[in-house]
């Protein structure tokens, strides 16, 4: 059942985004890279979110058929010691961008539904508030790239 409800959500997703969507327009994703840990350990991924638009927006979550989660989370350093916490929204105001990157703010895959390889792709879907979701391909890298 709940592979059902999945393929239902990712195939209504692909409808609504084959509409288009003149804030789509709007935004870019570079450098979309997820680094891929060995087994079923969590991924990391990183990248640039462009807001070449007239307004702000508000990145909400990502998802992807590939994992069973995807999380945002941001990196921080306190009192000497390595912290991670999970964020639930990052804003990012018109003519800005913002980085995804190690050491600092992040996506989390969790619980891959698939095999996956250094080399392969990663179809995720970046959803926001009040704007359309924006579909995003991801490079599988290794864990040592950056």
């Amino acid at each position: 059942m709940l592979t059902l409800k999945r393929t239902l959500f990712w195939s209504l997703s692909t409808l609504l985004l084959s509409t288009g969507s003149a804030v789509a327009a709007d935004l870019e994703v570079t450098d979309a890279r997820l680094r891929l840990l060995p087994g079923d350990l969590p991924g990391a991924g990183y990248f640039t979110l462009h807001n070449r638009g007239d307004s702000a927006v508000t990145l909400t979550g990502a998802g992807s058929e590939a994992f069973s989660k995807v999380m945002m989370h941001v990196s921080t350093e306190e009192d000497g010691m390595a912290k991670m916490h999970r964020v639930e929204r990052v804003d990012i105001d018109p003519g800005e961008d913002f980085t995804f990157a190690p050491k600092g703010h992040h996506l989390m895959f969790m619980q891959r539904t698939k095999a996956l390889a250094v080399g392969d792709s990663v179809d995720v879907t970046f959803t926001f508030k009040a704007h359309d979701p924006l579909p995003v391909t991801f490079d599988v890298v290794s864990p040592a790239a950056q």
